[in-house]
């Protein structure tokens, strides 16, 4: 059974085309690997329409019109993601959408890491409150909705865990079959269990992300597979939707940094694109710098950046507990490499033991967040003794997942079991975070006794 393209003849595009990030070449098509038809480069989705209107004077209406839709009752208002439909590609009807109500996700202030940091407008725009617990969401609404409007019965990714979670949800929601390819042994059980629950067929294969990411790649050119990883540009339209939610919710006063965590760069690539098109149509007039962070061992992007000035990607055998970016051959390098140059962004790297130190800090918040997430945290530390952020200026952290994606990691790490090698400096450090659960007779001197020393301490 041939698969039809990308765009099908129902599918309407006369208000976006299909550009190539490396040559410009545009198209009204994309082929099923969304790569350039003349270089082989990837797509971005582009707006023509937007140069034929004076569209700064449109910046005020837009800003009204996302603020009614909040008080609407419609499933399209109500998405975090779809309010902002005028700067995402249009659909023929609002029943053609697959929404589960993603995005509206909280902006957090963090008060306690403010504090240690010496950062006092320090907030966190907390992503892993979207509906599957991680910020694939707010690109898989918009995907897997044009994979369906395309006619496509089957969806498929390659994924670490939280795209394949998202992508079940949401092709069972639409009505669509999934297929998710995921390392076998290498990703949270956590995340594993939703696609399973979600219905899709898991194949647990035994390579990495990358492995998994090539074969898909060669099955969506031989079946009726459309893939929904972030190389397709329908995703990072949806995921470029955060930054316009974070504006909203700073009443349009652009922190000075944003900081956001890098594993296959799909998202940093969003966010910036999001904050370049703001500023071409006068919705904010000053840019945000963008920064990436990454984990020691799975740091293609800063080592591209070192070794080659962003020229040619440096591919790494990815290894960290931070599963969500372990990732050696990000697919959106290119993409990542431009945003960063274009918004004047740092890229830096965190260890392990950072990591853990940060998401244990941001757990303190009350707040929570899987360990890929708290590299903004740890990666803030850095760019803060590097001077390039200062501590008068604005700061987001993007948290991507929820602290129930890994719980065997936060367990790990507040019973001792990470570091126990560390020399007794950092695990002297690493004490005064960790808070792990005590075994107790079932007696109320026991009990006052736990409540007394934990008072002490």
């Amino acid at each position: 059974m041939p698969a039809p393209p990308t765009s099908a003849p129902d599918v309407q595009q006369t208000d976006f085309v299909f550009r190539c990030i490396a040559c410009a070449h545009t198209s009204d098509s994309a082929g099923r690997d969304f790569r350039c038809q003349l270089c082989g480069d990837l797509l971005e989705i582009v707006y023509p329409r937007w140069k034929d209107n004076d569209a700064k004077l449109e910046a005020t209406r837009l800003r009204s019109a996302w603020g009614d839709r909040r008080s609407s009752s419609t499933l399209l208002d109500q998405s975090g993601v779809w309010r902002f439909r005028d700067l995402l590609p249009q659909l023929d009807n609002d029943e053609q959408a697959i929404s589960l109500r993603e995005g509206n996700t909280p902006l957090y202030e963090l008060p306690r890491c403010a504090r240690s940091t010496g950062v006092p407008r320090l907030f966190a725009k907390h992503q892993g409150m979207n509906p599957t617990g991680s910020f694939k969401d707010t690109g898989m609404t918009v995907a897997a909705t044009f994979a369906r409007r395309a006619g496509f019965r089957w969806v498929a990714c390659a994924s670490t865990g939280n795209t394949s979670a998202s992508m079940a949800a949401y092709a069972a929601r639409g009505g669509l079959r999934s297929l998710v390819l995921v390392p076998e042994g290498k990703i949270s059980w956590s995340k594993l269990s939703q696609s399973l629950d979600y219905g899709a067929v898991t194949c647990q294969l035994r390579t990495d992300f990358d492995g998994c990411l090539r074969l898909l790649q060669e099955l969506v050119k031989s079946a009726p597979v459309y893939q929904l990883n972030s190389i397709n540009p329908f995703r990072l339209e949806g995921q470029k939707t955060v930054a316009f939610e974070l504006l909203e919710q700073m009443n349009w006063q652009p922190p000075d940094h944003i900081i956001v965590p890098g594993g296959n760069l799909g998202n940093s690539s969003a966010i910036g694109k999001a904050l370049l098109e703001m500023r071409e149509l006068g919705l904010i007039s000053k840019m945000p710098k963008l920064s990436v962070i990454q984990a020691e061992g799975a740091n293609a992007l800063v080592r591209t950046l070192r070794e080659t000035a962003g020229k040619r990607l440096v591919n790494v055998q990815a290894e960290t507990r931070a599963t969500a970016i372990r990732i050696g051959n990000p697919a959106s390098w290119k993409k990542a490499v431009h945003v960063l140059e274009a918004t004047g962004g740092a890229c830096e790297q965190a260890s392990e033991i950072e990591i853990a130190q940060a998401k244990a800090e941001i757990g303190a918040e009350g707040i929570g967040c899987e360990p890929a997430s708290a590299v903004t945290l740890a990666g803030l530390k850095k760019l803060l003794g590097q001077k390039f952020v200062k501590p008068d200026e604005t700061v987001v952290l993007i948290l991507t997942g929820n602290l129930l994606k890994d719980p065997d990691f936060t367990i790990e790490f507040h019973r001792g079991e990470m570091f126990r090698e560390a020399d007794a400096d950092v695990n002297t450090g690493l004490k005064s975070l960790r808070r792990p659960p005590i075994v107790l007779d079932a007696t109320l001197d026991a009990v006052t006794r736990a409540l007394e020393q934990a008072e002490k301490s």
